[in-house]
């Protein structure tokens, strides 16, 4: 005896499909953003009763752009403490200064990783602000 089987259809929902898209047409246009690498965009931040620093051996900016940069040179979070670590060297306590300037627009998820690998690394954070004006 032949038992019939039945055939069923699978639709796919087109509710569901227009979902689908219009969250990868909104993922596909945040990814289409450019940015102009051409130049270094910084402003510092600004603050009330501020005194002047150390010289500092290691200088590490965050642009507008949110790159970073360890004197002058752009580097990723991973790889910035062990370039600080090696710049300060076998500096003794209170000589291992690193002069930190972030753009004010900066937000911190970008750099609070900084302020670890520059805490990693030993040495001495100073903020870079500048005199807010009365």
């Amino acid at each position: 005896m032949k038992i019939r089987r039945k055939t069923s259809r699978a639709e796919v929902p087109t509710m569901a499909m227009g979902d689908i898209a219009f969250n990868l047409l909104i993922f596909f246009v945040i990814l289409a953003r450019a940015q102009d690498d051409s130049h270094l965009q910084w402003q510092p931040a600004q603050a009330k009763d501020t005194i002047s620093g150390k010289q500092a051996q290691v200088s590490v900016l965050i642009d507008a752009d949110e790159k970073v940069y360890l004197n002058g040179q752009q580097i990723g979070i991973a790889q910035l403490s062990g370039a600080i670590g090696e710049q300060l060297g076998d500096a003794p306590a209170g000589d291992r200064i690193v002069m930190l300037k972030i753009h004010r627009e900066s937000k911190a998820m970008i750099f609070q990783p900084v302020i670890e690998a520059v805490s990693e690394a030993g040495g001495d954070l100073f903020h870079v602000v500048e005199q807010a004006e009365p």
